[in-house]
């Protein structure tokens, strides 16, 4: 079989767009430091892009410009201690405390000052605002002054605006460098019409704003003539923080015009700008040019497309197999750029701040497990040290609780510290995480895997078949605990035994001990056991219930009772036919509203794993509220969720395993075995890892 044409493939799927789309713009970046723009290049309209905040807060904006290591805390209050908000739940073995809290609200202000906090620091910092000016009054123009065409060559990384600002057109042409954190723009504008503004903004405690533009007095800002350009230094709260690396020449001078408010004001027909942002103690490179940031990414993002797999369904007779091409396409890039960092990422990436960018680990497996299936094993590793880092933070969680092993937390900063919740604290399925992640990298063949990651999936099988409770019919996941499925949260004192981390606890505890074949120790008889002899998911009219006690099954949220066998490969632990009628039975009546963007790839494999390869297609491209994807790729979910990652992510996940296959099932050739063998569909692919 010929080679995919990779280039065609990738161009095929260009991102066009006529004026300014609200709710889709575009991002450059390199998976650690990323900028959005409006139609003009830059972010001249950040108002123009909005997103809703669901506490109740400031909104905030979807043209974000955030980096993976800058964070910032408002100063601490008195009585901002976990243990402040420690309550002790009732277990088969007795007593455990939790880090509990009531649940977020629309309004938060009657809350304790320090449990708001916690839950609000650190969060990501939002860098910078940079738009265009008209010199004429130096003012910021209006949306109705601004119409444009832009594209983004996601062949090159590169977006390229062609606009008339108040009727002055400009050509802009904004690339992100690939491994330094910094944007280049090359403009072409008439002389003296315009000029670029760089705002910047003091830390913000809202759920999604990043940026608080209303409290100049609790930051400052210093400039610093630089060879070849200008540095600002960033203070927040009394102490140097960050700065920005102005690169530029002498036809672009830089003043300051107000304290936190610079003007970068050009001297003939054309700019040469990068901003480079830098911890404050960094280093400073070789000086840099936006020209030169743009033939870097030129350089890089061939060698991107050219590696690491490949999907083809042009030809296809099906109508939508140019749309599911299309995901697939948008999601590489956009996963590349927000998810393929040194931290796992928030679940809107790096564009926009929800949950204040605090990342959830129980995502961080949509958010990059995928890599190594798709080929690109090195984009998963570059956030796995971060596990290391925080593996005595996991192992002090578990040991306060009376448990061995290490215990993952749920929403936290790169701190590792748990947000006090009613829920994050009693989450189970992100626990086996790292010891799945591990066993992707070693499938896809990640040098020194085992050496680098053993400890880690040790540390982890060791909680989970220490967590465990015995009983007469099999080893339990007891109370206090919240399925994937969450929407039962306030009866997380009663609920027990949820299909999907049943089966996750058995596989993942059998990998475990394979690894410590691989490690050159004995297999653990312990593991061995708890796998062998976890508790059956518990059966009502003939399919699997959502939890193992009342209520049951609640028809809305994940339906991650399917997940026991799809996420989760096939150990025998589950009755494919009864997990079949189980799929059907949520199929009938389900909550669709309710659901998230990761469901429909995630049912989809549950589909395909149970031979049933239209539905898994139909799944993958449902007309439901929360599957859509967006001209720029992001699957749009609410309007304080506007881009969700988990979606893109969990899509490739089921599309690797759909075209490939998985341990028992060939996908090699002209097989995929998870697509209608019927005729319809063309599926050519390469370079992907089949699925456990």
């Amino acid at each position: 079989m010929s080679r995919i044409d990779r280039r065609a493939l990738v161009e095929r799927h260009r991102i066009e767009v006529d004026g300014s789309d609200p709710r889709s713009p575009l991002s450059v970046g390199n998976g650690e430091h990323c900028i959005t723009l409006d139609v003009t290049g830059t972010q001249t309209l950040p108002e123009h892009y909005p997103v809703a905040d669901p506490a109740g807060g400031p909104d905030g904006t979807l043209l974000g410009t955030f980096t993976q290591w800058a964070w910032h805390s408002t100063p601490r209050p008195p009585g901002a201690d976990l243990d402040a908000f420690r309550r002790t739940y009732d277990t088969a073995r007795g007593p455990v405390p939790y880090v509990d809290a009531p649940p977020l609200s629309r309004d938060d202000s009657g809350l304790d000052p320090a449990l708001l906090w916690l839950r609000s620091n650190p969060h990501r910092l939002h860098l910078y605002r940079i738009g265009w000016v008209l010199t004429d009054g130096f003012r910021q123009p209006h949306s109705a002054e601004i119409a444009g065409h832009q594209q983004l060559d996601l062949w090159t990384g590169t977006a390229r605006s062609q606009v008339r600002l108040a009727g002055h057109p400009l050509t802009v042409h904004t690339a992100c460098h690939p491994v330094r954190d910094a944007v280049g723009w090359v403009a072409d504008l008439p002389a003296g019409a315009v000029a670029l503004e760089l705002e910047l903004p003091y830390g913000s405690e809202a759920w999604s704003g990043g940026a608080d533009w209303e409290s100049p007095e609790r930051h400052r800002t210093r400039l610093r003539p630089r060879a070849r350009g200008t540095e600002v230094v960033r203070s927040l709260d009394g102490a140097d923080h960050h700065r920005l690396r102005l690169w530029h020449g002498p036809e672009l001078t830089v003043r300051q015009v107000a304290e936190h408010r610079l003007l970068l004001v050009p001297s003939g027909a054309t700019i040469d700008l990068v901003v480079e942002v830098l911890p404050i103690a960094a280093p400073v490179g070789r000086p840099l040019t936006a020209s030169g940031v743009l033939t870097a990414s030129a350089r890089h993002w061939p060698g991107f497309w050219r590696s690491g797999g490949a999907l083809e369904l042009h030809g296809s007779d099906d109508p939508r197999a140019g749309e599911l091409e299309r995901r697939a396409v948008l999601s590489q890039y956009l996963t590349a750029i927000h998810c393929a960092g040194s931290t796992p990422p928030a679940e809107t990436g790096l564009m926009v701040n929800s949950w204040r960018g605090r990342f959830h680990l129980e995502m961080h497996y949509w958010h990059a497990g995928h890599f190594p299936l798709w080929g690109r094993p090195h984009l998963l590793e570059r956030s796995m040290p971060w596990y290391h880092q925080m593996l005595e933070t996991a192992r002090g969680i578990a040991s306060a609780q009376g448990y061995a092993g290490a215990r993952w937390p749920k929403q936290v900063a790169p701190d590792g510290r748990e947000s006090p919740s009613n829920i994050g604290p009693f989450l189970l399925w992100q626990q086996p995480h790292p010891i799945h992640l591990a066993e992707l990298l070693y499938r896809a063949g990640s040098p020194k895997v085992v050496e680098r990651h053993g400890e880690l999936v040790l540390a982890t099988a060791e909680l989970m078949a220490d967590l465990v409770e015995a009983g007469t019919d099999g080893y339990a996941l007891g109370p206090p605990l919240i399925p994937a499925q969450e929407c039962d949260a306030d009866q997380r004192e009663v609920l027990r035994d949820p299909p999907f981390e049943l089966a996750y606890w058995r596989w993942g505890l059998e990998v475990a001990n394979r690894w410590r074949g691989h490690l050159g120790v004995p297999a653990d008889p312990r593991w061995a056991e708890v796998a062998t002899w976890i508790r059956p998911a518990h059966v009502r009219e003939g399919v699997y219930a959502a939890v193992g006690a009342p209520p049951w099954t609640t028809r809305r949220d994940h339906p991650s009772h399917l997940y026991a066998l799809g996420v989760v490969p096939d150990t025998g632990y589950v009755d494919r036919a009864t997990m079949l009628r189980t799929l059907k039975d949520v199929l009938a009546d389900w909550d669709w509203a309710s659901t998230w963007g990761w469901d429909y790839p995630a049912m989809a494999m549950t589909a395909a794993r149970l031979g049933e390869p239209g539905l898994a297609v139909d799944l993958l491209l449902a007309d439901r509220p929360k599957n859509g994807y967006l001209p720029n790729g992001h699957n749009w979910q609410t309007d304080s969720l506007p881009a969700y990652l988990p979606g893109n992510g969990a899509l490739l996940t089921a599309l690797a395993l759909m075209a490939d296959g998985w341990d028992g099932v060939d996908g090699t050739g002209s097989s995929a075995p998870g697509f209608p063998q019927n005729g319809s569909w063309v599926v050519r692919h390469e370079g992907l890892v089949p699925s456990p």
